[in-house]
């Protein structure tokens, strides 16, 4: 079954077509094709930080809160401005790339940063 079948809201592979609409038997979820090909066109215009900016490689963010280092007994203070960051395939949710000074190579949620 192709992706443009699965639901979209909860990645069922039953839905069914019902004349331009798709629907979810499980979750009762409507889509039309042409219109998520659209909306999925501008959500992947790249990564977002919190409150909606795009960014990109290069950019300057600052962390919106403090941040426990996984590992150690670190944590990256909310205000830190990250320079220079990289963007990556999500792990785990952790799609940026950086260092930090005084603690070094680290990756990060876009969620929890803001661009600077």
């Amino acid at each position: 079954m192709t992706d443009a079948t699965k639901c979209p809201k909860c990645n069922s592979e039953h839905a069914y077509q019902d004349r331009d609409l798709w629907i979810c038997p499980e979750c009762a979820h409507e889509w039309s094709a042409a219109g998520d090909a659209a909306a999925e066109a501008t959500q992947e215009a790249g990564v977002r930080d919190a409150h909606g900016n795009v960014l990109t490689d290069g950019d300057s963010v600052i962390v919106m809160k403090d941040l426990k280092v996984k590992g150690s007994s670190s944590v990256v203070k909310g205000g830190t401005k990250v320079r220079n960051i990289r963007l990556q395939d999500a792990t785990d949710g952790h799609n940026i790339a950086c260092k930090i000074d005084g603690i070094g190579a680290m990756n990060l949620k876009s969620e929890f940063v803001k661009k600077a």
